[in-house]
């Protein structure tokens, strides 16, 4: 069933992620065989209908997969914006740290993710944490040489 409900999430299929979720409630949380939940799955595959089903249904918002990773994370990455604001908004933790010490805001300079290094400076995210190797959010930015990327990181609020 778990097999079937993580299709039905990657598929963004809605009405099926309901039904199954009113049929097991406790499939909200559960994980696949690479530890992420069905929230981190929905925002991974920039499905934000069914991620604010989930998280009206309880998934827990900072749950991490097999890599530490949150759904946060995984949208900077991507660089799915609208999903970031609506984790955000809906009280994900900026600052939440991987295995290897990276942050949402890392991963939003590392992937040259403007917009959503902008929301997570908005929201207070720590620009002076360093990842595993040493590097801030700021050291990502020069590394890839944006810009704007440099200039945000580079003021303080």
């Amino acid at each position: 069933m778990n097999d079937k409900f993580f299709n039905e999430i990657r598929l963004g299929n809605l009405k099926e992620v309901s039904s199954m979720l009113n049929e097991s409630p406790e499939l909200v949380n559960v994980t696949d065989q690479r530890g992420s939940t069905p929230l981190i799955l929905a925002t991974y595959y920039d499905q934000i209908e069914t991620a604010e089903l989930l998280l009206e249904k309880g998934a827990k918002i900072d749950a991490i997969d097999a890599s530490g990773n949150t759904a946060l994370m995984g949208v900077c990455f991507k660089g799915f914006s609208g999903i970031a604001q609506m984790l955000i908004d809906k009280g994900a933790n900026v600052d939440v740290r991987n295995s290897m010490g990276a942050t949402a805001l890392i991963y939003a300079a590392t992937f040259k993710r403007v917009e959503i290094a902008k929301l997570l400076k908005d929201k207070g995210a720590d620009t002076t944490v360093k990842d595993a190797r040493g590097n801030t959010a700021l050291d990502h930015a020069k590394m890839q040489g944006v810009p704007e990327l440099i200039d945000l990181l580079n003021t303080q609020d």
